[in-house]
């Protein structure tokens, strides 16, 4: 799915209208987070949402987003303070983080890069939270590789968990 020509303003009508049950996709990625976290990592960050929802769930959360579309660091710093350019396949932020979470955003990645992702977030984490769209197979790759368990799967969408 690409979503770099799509513009913060209109992103989340044009997502929903894509991804019917996206509501419950970023719902059920929020209950998934294992417990309570002070230090997280957010991978596509975009428009905030994921943010805006962790924050409600967990006060006390500092959150760094990554983004590699200029326009939604743009729109993201606008309300948070700490979002950076940069693309998932560069090394991350030093850690260590409590949780790493990303929403639709791993989608793009080859497997290569998602099983190199995995490894990262593993070395530099607590926990690692994704939801996003999945074929089988790569739903089945990404549990092994993050070392997870699906903890939510509707409609060829699913949120895998993983505690390190």
């Amino acid at each position: 799915m690409s979503q770099f020509d799509w513009t913060p303003d209109e992103y989340l009508e044009r997502i929903r209208a894509r991804i019917p049950r996206y509501d419950d996709l970023q719902e059920q990625t929020i209950a998934a987070i294992p417990f309570p976290p002070e230090r997280v990592l957010e991978l596509g960050m975009g428009t905030g949402e994921t943010t805006r929802r962790l924050i409600e769930a967990f006060p006390d959360a500092w959150v760094v987003g990554l983004d590699s579309s200029p326009d939604m660091v743009f729109r993201a710093r606008q309300t948070y303070d700490d979002v950076q350019l940069a693309r998932m396949e560069d090394p991350l932020p030093d850690g260590p983080w409590d949780l790493v979470i990303s929403v639709l955003s791993t989608g793009e990645l080859s497997d290569d890069q998602l099983q190199a992702l995995c490894r990262r977030v593993k070395d530099q984490s607590r926990s690692l939270v994704i939801g996003d769209v999945f074929a089988d197979d790569e739903l089945d790759k990404l549990v092994e590789w993050s070392g997870g368990e699906v903890a939510w799967q509707a409609d060829g969408l699913a949120v895998v968990r993983a505690t390190y």
